[in-house]
């Protein structure tokens, strides 16, 4: 019975972790500038990629697997949205326009 909701468990999360990174790709692909595919990138992407982290270390069954995986989740959610954000900035400060459906730049006013 515990195999069973384990399985269960690890295929949705494998799924629902394709689609996240499915939406990211889609997102990378169609979105008209770098700021907002990077967006996609960085939100959807990262939690399908945690998402199937965790499916990975459900699978396992080993507990030290499963705590570093844990662990890899966390780090992955906190660090990847940070880092996106700062390349998005840094894009911003070296001249890299928003796209013509964009409506309002908020730090084009703001000291570089």
């Amino acid at each position: 019975m515990m195999v069973t909701v384990l399985s269960i468990l690890t295929a949705m999360l494998i799924v629902l972790g394709s689609l996240f990174a499915l939406v990211a790709a889609i997102g990378i692909n169609r979105l008209p500038d770098l700021y907002t595919r990077m967006h996609s990138a960085s939100k959807a992407g990262t939690v399908g990629s945690g998402l199937l982290l965790l499916a990975l270390g459900i699978y396992s069954g080993d507990i030290a697997v499963f705590s570093r995986a844990l662990a890899g989740f966390f780090f992955f959610i906190l660090t990847a949205p940070l880092s996106a954000h700062l390349l998005a900035r840094a894009a911003h400060q070296m001249g890299y326009s928003l796209s013509t459906v964009s409506v309002v730049d908020e730090l084009k006013n703001k000291n570089r």
